[in-house]
């Protein structure tokens, strides 16, 4: 790739505040503009983490552990240490490198990840409960899509669901708006981000709309904006590869 394949292009991030450093600077180093405005916050599930905290302390009572994001992740985490894992039978699963990233830098053994980074990804290699039945602790998002859980529960495992934080969308200042509305291009990372972007700037998109996968995607065509670029794989990188190919591709 070009060192400054995105040299004098506009482009908006809509991660979290927190979350969006990696992906400005990765854009930075293309030589994008880029213009960061945060649609979603990341924060303490409504209880304040009870449910995860007692659900977790309850491990042996699960056969695996599924981690579904790296803000779960860190949730788990904040509970769960390496010897609480090796001293159980339970087994972890996570979907996307980013989310066994986080629990592996932590000294956690991640058992499985699926090669499609969404939960559909996962439900293809996910194993059947052993003879006699067997219990999930699904950690999600608050409002997080049903299918992991359903899909799980047909085929005969036990899912208990708990939520391990929530998203919330902070009110973006008008000339944010502004600017996002200018710009060359839109990334989005997550379906919340398209929601919060949505509430707060209408459907007045950039030209360029490119999301992290397909779930995303689905999220953004819901709401009336046209994607035109999915990544493959969805990966922030494989979002920066998408980015710099779809605006290759519309001049400079």
């Amino acid at each position: 790739m070009e060192p400054r394949a995105l040299s004098g292009r506009l482009v908006v991030v809509t991660r979290a505040t927190d979350q969006a450093s990696r992906l400005v600077e990765r854009l930075a180093e293309l030589g994008a503009e880029v213009v960061t405005v945060p649609t979603i916050e990341v924060v303490d599930a409504a209880d304040g983490g009870a449910g995860l905290a007692d659900a977790l302390g309850r491990l042996t009572d699960y056969q695996w552990l599924v981690v579904t994001s790296a803000n779960g992740a860190r949730r788990v985490l904040d509970h769960l240490s390496p010897d609480d894992l090796a001293q159980s039978d339970v087994k972890l699963a996570a979907i996307g490198p980013g989310t066994a990233e986080a629990l592996t830098d932590a000294g956690l053994t991640v058992d499985l990840v699926p090669e499609r980074f969404v939960a559909e990804g996962l439900l293809d290699v996910f194993p059947d409960p052993p003879p006699g039945g067997g219990a999930v602790l699904l950690a999600q998002a608050a409002g997080a899509r049903p299918v992991l859980a359903a899909v799980l529960t047909e085929r005969g495992w036990q899912v208990d669901r708990v939520e391990a934080y929530r998203t919330v969308h902070p009110a973006v200042p008008p000339d944010q708006v502004e600017q996002a509305a200018a710009a060359d291009a839109i990334t989005f990372t997550s379906a919340s981000t398209v929601t919060g972007f949505v509430a707060a700037a209408g459907l007045a998109a950039a030209p360029i709309v490119v999301c992290i996968g397909p779930v995303t995607a689905e999220a953004a065509r819901a709401a009336g904006l046209r994607v035109d670029a999915v990544a493959d794989p969805h990966t922030l990188d494989g979002l920066v590869d998408a980015l710099v190919a779809i605006l290759g591709r519309t001049g400079s």
